[in-house]
């Protein structure tokens, strides 16, 4: 059964705001601890962070895609399976 949209809110919002606040404490911790080395890894989270906040759907599909990898034919080669 589809939900309306307040029920959504209402349902999950505790539990979305304690994922948002993890997030703040981690970019707190990470401004703490001074230079990033790993620049790829910090701008791949800051976009996706820009992503949560952009007026376009299809925003789990677009996170997703960010931190997929490229498909590659060989894959099964490359990872020996």
């Amino acid at each position: 059964m589809s939900r309306t949209a307040d029920q959504v809110l209402e349902q999950e919002f505790l539990q979305v705001r304690a994922k948002i606040l993890e997030i703040a404490a981690f970019f707190d911790r990470l401004s703490e601890g001074g230079a990033v080395t790993n620049e790829q890894q910090l701008r791949l989270l800051r976009d996706g962070s820009t992503i949560l906040n952009d007026g376009a759907d299809e925003k789990a599909a677009r996170v997703q895609l960010l931190f997929s990898r490229q498909y590659e034919s060989n894959w099964r080669e490359k990872f020996g399976v």
